[in-house]
């Protein structure tokens, strides 16, 4: 219960950040800094080399090896951070725009502050203490927004963007150190972290890939279109990302430690699979549906009428919001089987046909870039599944019959809501709004007449049954 309110806390914390620069700042302060992050994001893949993940789905693990993999951690972050310092006048002169250093300058501090907060992150998912990352994230939130939304408010432009990720960063690392009963030892030769180092080598490859291909979009707008295009883009983006985060985040925080207990019992391993995918379905499918629809109510009220022009790109995004949450889900899949391997062949595959996809959208301006990389991922969305699903129980069919009631009643409300907008046609914002809510409801209201989706809906409980990871004393 815990978990649920905090996401929904955070949800809400974030929603009135968003909500609040977006009216105190303009598109392009969000773009100046959206050249900068988009950038060192690609480092961000590297921050933790895999490392965390290591730690997590190990089922015995040492207090010695943690210490080891904390100092590559440590060692890493602080090379990104070097490396970041380094490219700061490379990046200004590819943007033409001499702002950018400065502020590369300082998000930079973002990779010392993850390095030294990935073992200990990665020991409390171990023990699976998820009231306290939630009580983190929360505490974290609570101190970064309104000091953001303050310093926009006085003036200080987009240094209040540099300044959200900063404070988020510091404050989870130092929360994350209170929290832990656990310190780093100096390392040891014997530690015997080789093959930890592998797999999270190949984890960290597969991240980078992923953030690749996620970047792409954000850095031929930028370096061919400017700040101003590309933070309508990056804003639309975000906007919709937000509600994708705040479910793939908690859901693959339980899943990969749940999932990697499981993997020696190949049908509870599907079974686990299918009922977290189920209900992620249940809960998102909704969510992005309804954005589907109201896309342009919604980017007005959210963020005022200066961003109108972003609304038309939101709509295109929420179109693979969807398939978006199950590349997630195949991630959990190869991490917690410990095939790291696999993930990364995948992801070499799939992202430069994404990255090429972008290119195509790119002369048709921040629409066509959204149209041509939605419609390319959902296209190779089945080939990416039964890809992922080699080895395990799991099977397209199986999937089909795990989402059929969720995606179903989505469509439904999708197409009754849409209906009521053409005959009613609403010109006030407002009334179009609540007329979407309003279909929504009847859907899925009249939903639970049947059955089947009646008894599906009421069967949703707790996912993971208790096992056991073998711990050393340190780390219980």
């Amino acid at each position: 219960m815990l978990n649920v309110t905090s996401q929904g806390t955070q949800f809400l914390i974030q929603s009135i950040a968003t909500v609040a620069l977006a009216r105190l700042l303009t598109p392009a302060d969000f773009g100046l800094v959206a050249m900068v992050s988009t950038v060192t994001g690609l480092g961000q893949a590297f921050a933790d080399m895999g490392l965390s993940e290591a730690t997590i789905q190990r089922k015995e693990i040492s207090h010695d090896q943690v210490s080891a993999l904390f100092w590559i951690n440590v060692a890493i972050g602080l090379g990104l951070m070097l490396i970041t310092v380094t490219l700061a006048p490379v990046l200004a002169r590819f943007y033409r725009d001499s702002r950018i250093v400065n502020i590369t300058l300082l998000i930079s501090l973002t990779f010392l502050f993850g390095g030294l907060r990935v073992q200990p992150d990665a020991i409390l998912k171990r023990q699976m203490r998820f009231s306290s990352l939630a009580i983190r994230d929360v505490a974290s939130c609570l101190i970064a927004v309104p000091v953001a939304i303050t310093m926009a408010w006085r003036g200080f432009g987009y240094w209040a963007l540099v300044a959200l990720p900063l404070i988020l960063n510091f404050t989870g690392m130092w929360l994350s150190w209170m929290m832990v009963n656990w310190r780093p030892s100096l390392p040891r030769r014997d530690a015997e972290v080789g093959s930890m180092i592998a797999f999270g080598g190949n984890v960290a490859a597969s991240y980078f890939i992923i953030t690749v291909s996620r970047s792409a979009d954000n850095v031929l707008i930028g370096r061919y279109s400017g700040a101003g295009p590309l933070g309508l883009y990056s804003r639309a983006y975000n906007l919709l990302m937000l509600p994708v985060r705040q479910l793939s985040a908690p859901m693959g925080g339980v899943a990969i430690p749940a999932f990697s207990r499981t993997q020696g019992d190949p049908e509870r391993f599907a079974r686990y699979y299918l009922r977290t995918v189920n209900l992620m379905m249940w809960i998102s499918a909704p969510i992005f549906g309804f954005l589907f629809v109201a896309a342009k109510p919604v980017i007005v009220l959210a963020l005022g009428n200066q961003w109108r022009a972003a609304a038309p790109v939101f709509q295109i995004l929420a179109i693979c919001a969807l398939g978006q949450m199950f590349l997630e889900s195949t991630i959990w899949l190869f991490v917690s089987r410990g095939h790291s391997n696999g993930l990364f062949k995948l992801l070499l595959i799939i992202s430069p046909v994404m990255v090429v996809s972008y290119a195509i959208g790119l002369p048709f301006g921040i629409k066509g870039v959204a149209l041509s990389g939605s419609l390319t991922l959902l296209a190779m969305l089945p080939w990416i599944l039964k890809f992922s699903f080699r080895g395990t129980d799991l099977t397209l069919r199986r999937l089909g019959q795990a989402i059929l009631s969720p995606i179903s009643l989505c469509l439904g409300g999708v197409c009754l809501a849409e209906l009521g907008l053409y005959i009613v046609a609403p010109q006030r914002i407002v009334t179009q709004l609540l007329l979407t809510i309003l279909a929504f409801a009847i859907v899925y209201s009249l939903s639970l007449l049947i059955p089947p989706v009646r008894e599906e809906v009421m069967s949703l409980k707790k996912l993971f049954g208790e096992s056991g990871f073998a711990v050393s004393p340190e780390l219980q």
